[in-house]
């Protein structure tokens, strides 16, 4: 699999409506060679720089087959990201440049989750049916 974004390039700073000093939506992704026995998809956004531990800014699951993310969507059901709310956290730095990854994964399968799902949730919910995955880093300075 390989993800893109009309927006942003791999390992390139993401444009400033993406994040908190902008619009705040969340960019485009391209989502190219998915498996055909894909159920869904499953989004993790995630920033390893952050200063107390890994910042998780989105997660989406049960999105459905589709090559497209359109920028400022909601394409799945979403899950708690680090602040506790179900929604997009744009990237908003303390200071100098955090990696946002844009991490998808083709699954087997739809997710069922009692409540709202977290990162570990998902990733725990997700073993054994990652059939493909991919991922694009936005950089984002302050």
């Amino acid at each position: 699999m390989k993800i893109s974004s009309p927006d942003f390039m791999h390992n390139a700073l993401l444009p400033g409506k993406f994040t908190c000093m902008g619009l705040g939506v969340n960019p485009a992704l391209v989502i190219e060679g998915i498996p055909g026995n894909t159920k869904t998809l499953a989004i993790i956004m995630d920033d390893p720089d952050a200063p107390r531990a890994i910042f998780v800014h989105w997660i989406v699951y049960n999105i459905p087959s589709v090559s497209m993310i359109n920028k400022d969507s909601i394409p799945g059901t979403e899950g708690i990201n680090t602040t506790g709310s179900t929604a997009y956290v744009p990237p908003c730095p303390p200071s100098g440049t955090h990696r946002y990854f844009f991490k998808v994964y083709a699954l087997d399968k739809e997710l069922n989750f009692d409540s709202s799902p977290d990162k570990r949730d998902l990733e725990a919910a997700m073993q054994g049916h990652i059939i493909g995955s991919a991922e694009i880093i936005g950089l984002v300075k302050r």
